[in-house]
């Protein structure tokens, strides 16, 4: 019998969600990833390979900031990317995480920011 470590566990829920989730050219894929230390963030078009937009807790306009409000910003940061690039809906991959926490404060910010999700 096998074992399996929380990692495998959210790898597993990851393959899943992403089996059902895609991004296109005008509704791509929000993919996160959170650590112990924060959140970071791509905008993907799954079609043509490319990532549109970024965000990463380490970037100096965040890194200064306690954790809920650099998660928050994040969001922000990304919203405004996407309308650069000009992105108004987008579809959210949790990447086999709860949506709760820090994700869900994450999506909430892009919601705020005027992105359909």
């Amino acid at each position: 019998m096998t074992v399996l470590t929380k990692e495998t566990r959210r790898l597993k829920r990851r393959r899943r969600v992403r089996a059902k989730v895609s991004g296109t050219a005008t509704r791509p894929r929000i993919s996160v990833f959170r650590s112990n230390r924060g959140l970071s963030a791509q905008l993907i078009d799954d079609l043509s390979g490319r990532t549109l937009a970024a965000v990463h807790w380490y970037e100096p306009e965040l890194r200064k900031l306690a954790s809920v409000d650099r998660t928050k910003r994040s969001g922000e940061l990304l919203a405004e990317r996407a309308k650069a690039a000009g992105v108004s809906e987008v579809v959210f991959d949790r990447g086999g995480y709860r949506y709760h926490g820090h994700v869900r404060a994450f999506a909430e910010a892009i919601r705020e920011a005027g992105i359909t999700v």
